[in-house]
């Protein structure tokens, strides 16, 4: 028989031989693991693991605050990214407990979107009694079916004597390789079962731990050192592609290490921004449909591209057979083997750690001496930031959504944790903000998620409780998951709420304008009744204005940030405001609208106007 249906006790862990139910059992893996903080919406199936944290809770109590809170959103789609918000602030596993059926499905959002963006959280569901599956039981869902296909990993737990190793190898495929969602699925008969702990259990997963050391193994050899400066001496014009793989395999520290010491310009990609920091002189800032002119100008002209822990997605090299034309090389490090050659060919690849591989460069170099002097190529960047660096309508007397940008800006100092929805807003602040640590820019990179940002607020201030965070966001965004600001002030939590409100689904219009001969289809919400204010008053905000004049920004942003409790801030912006650059998918940097405001250098090249495209 499997050992660990017979389990042999050690006495390792204090609590080892010690019997207790399932419910206990998943509550104790979490305090092993370090869990400080838990999201989630009771239910009937998930009952015996919500008494086991209350008792837990009640047990461990110390200097009157509990040691593991759940806090409770307003649905549990806000948990899920409440969760994810809290994991991408800290590196840490975010964890979400939801009851079976809906409670359930309304995390599937959030597992798709931390899958996208490679966070790990763990969400453990309650599920209907293991004799019940199957039968349409009250509130079942089959969760492994529906999340297998957007989970990283998803385990039904039918056997009890497997619960407690269950939850330690969910946490343990959360957070290694490229880090993604795990969902655990509990029958209610499981969470009740009474059996001994072991207290350090895990499960075999052979296949995915021998994947593990393979990767975890593979170090730069000398010979492959010497091939990654040989093509770096050959280059007059190097750039580094930052990626979201940078921030979360922990690598930017040895980023920035490469970068300096060898004096490679960084271009970030959205989930990049914070890995090298922006206010850097070799920071490009974002590439890619919405980035800079300036940074996807430089791309074109880049010799060597370096791409790393980026996956050459359709917002950055929408025509991959034109991004970066004039790099004679590719190299490509990733920590997933599957990210090489996907999109992009590369001539010379790597598959490991970042940080070791990174590191390993550097000290090469170092060791043999390397030095290369890209002072035109510097030169040349210096040339293109000022020519055709971001801008705007300054004259405007509305309200330009850039303005207020620049000001939060200022006052920050790119030192906030800022959140956002999906849109134009979310564009305006990756634009015109500074970040200048990892884990500062939080958003829903690949899935686009409409709502994330003030969940995701609350997750980060639960991990940061000392920093400042902020959830920019827009009208429509924040319709999606407006139930969550009666959880910031539950929690009497500092956060701070900004929307930008141009009445309409913003980027949504921006396109229909562009491509759809200005035919607003169900994206223009001007006549929607809803008072903002009123919404944040009623739910407690103490601070709750709407700013409306251009001339009151710098002072009312001011006031804002420096509100002391909960604080929200409706934006009335130019309503035909736009996000430029812009970048039409499919296409090449070369067919960039850069809009009224930022030169286009290909502009007098006879090329033609950008084609009508439906897609986003």
């Amino acid at each position: 028989m499997d050992t660990l249906t017979q389990p042999k006790i050690t006495r390792s862990h204090p609590l080892a031989g010690a019997a207790m139910t399932g419910a206990d059992m998943i509550v104790q893996v979490l305090a092993d693991e370090g869990v400080d903080t838990i999201f989630g919406y009771s239910g009937g199936a998930i009952l015996p693991t919500y008494d086991a944290v209350f008792r837990y809770n009640e047990d461990h109590r110390r200097n009157g605050a509990e040691p593991m809170p759940l806090i409770v959103p307003a649905n549990e789609q806000g948990a899920g990214f409440m969760a994810a918000g809290y994991a991408r602030a800290s590196g840490r596993v975010g964890v979400v407990i939801v009851t079976s059926g809906p409670g359930a499905t309304n995390c599937v959002t959030p597992v798709r979107d931390c899958m996208a963006d490679s966070i790990p959280i763990v969400v453990i569901c309650g599920q209907v009694s293991t004799g019940a599956i199957g039968s349409d039981a009250f509130q079942e869902a089959p969760v492994t079916a529906i999340m297998g296909s957007v989970a990283k990993h998803v385990f039904l737990v039918t056997d009890p004597t497997r619960l407690e190793a269950t939850m330690r190898t969910a946490f343990d495929i959360a957070r290694t390789g490229r880090p993604g969602p795990v969902v655990v699925d509990v029958p209610k008969d499981v969470q009740n079962w009474k059996g001994t702990f072991r207290g350090e259990s895990h499960l075999p997963i052979a296949g995915y731990r021998q994947r593990q050391v393979e990767v975890e193994s593979n170090v730069l050899t000398e010979a492959r050192c010497q091939q990654f400066f040989s093509m770096l001496a050959e280059s007059k014009r190097p750039l580094i592609y930052a990626g979201g793989g940078v921030i979360n395999g922990n690598a930017s520290a040895a980023l920035r290490s490469l970068a300096n010491t060898y004096k490679i310009p960084v271009a970030s990609t959205l989930m990049g921004l914070g890995g090298f920091d922006t206010k850097h002189p070799l920071s490009l800032h974002m590439l890619g449909m919405h980035g800079s002119a300036s940074t996807n100008y430089a791309v074109d002209d880049c010799d060597l591209l370096i791409a790393i822990g980026a996956r050459f997605d359709d917002r950055v090299a929408g025509a991959p057979l034109k991004f970066a034309p004039k790099a004679k090389r590719v190299v490509h490090f990733d920590i997933d083997p599957s990210e090489i050659h996907k999109v992009k060919h590369a001539d010379w690849h790597h598959v490991g750690l970042l940080p070791n591989a990174l590191d390993a460069l550097v000290a090469y170099g170092r060791r043999t001496g390397f030095n290369a002097a890209f002072d035109d190529w510097h030169t040349e960047i210096e040339q293109l930031k000022a020519t055709y660096g971001l801008n705007y309508d300054r004259a405007s007397t509305l309200i330009q959504p850039q303005y207020v940008m620049e000001e939060m800006n200022r006052i920050t100092k790119g030192e906030a944790i800022i959140t956002s929805g999906v849109g134009q807003h979310q564009m305006w602040a990756a634009q015109y903000c500074d970040f200048r640590e990892p884990r500062q820019w939080l958003t829903s990179g690949s899935m686009g998620t409409m709502g994330f940002g003030l969940p995701a607020a609350i997750g980060a201030q639960f991990a940061c409780r000392n920093k400042l965070v902020i959830d920019v966001d827009g009208d429509a965004s924040i319709r999606m998951n407006l139930g969550e600001m009666e959880t910031v002030t539950t929690y009497g939590l500092p956060i701070k709420i900004m929307v930008l409100n141009n009445f309409g689904d913003g980027m949504v219009m921006q396109w229909q304008r562009l491509f759809f001969k200005g035919r607003l289809a169900s994206s223009d919400k001007s006549l929607r009744k809803k008072d903002f204010v009123k919404a944040a008053q009623a739910d407690g905000f103490a601070f709750a204005k709407r700013l409306e004049a251009k001339a009151d920004v710098p002072r009312v942003v001011e006031e804002f940030l420096s509100f002391k409790g909960p604080a929200f801030l409706e934006v009335v912006i130019d309503p035909e405001a736009g996000v430029y650059p812009m970048v039409g998918p499919g296409l090449s940097y070369h067919e960039m609208i850069t809009g009224d405001f930022i030169p286009n250098r290909y502009a007098n090249l006879g090329k033609p106007p950008p084609p009508n495209s439906s897609g986003f």
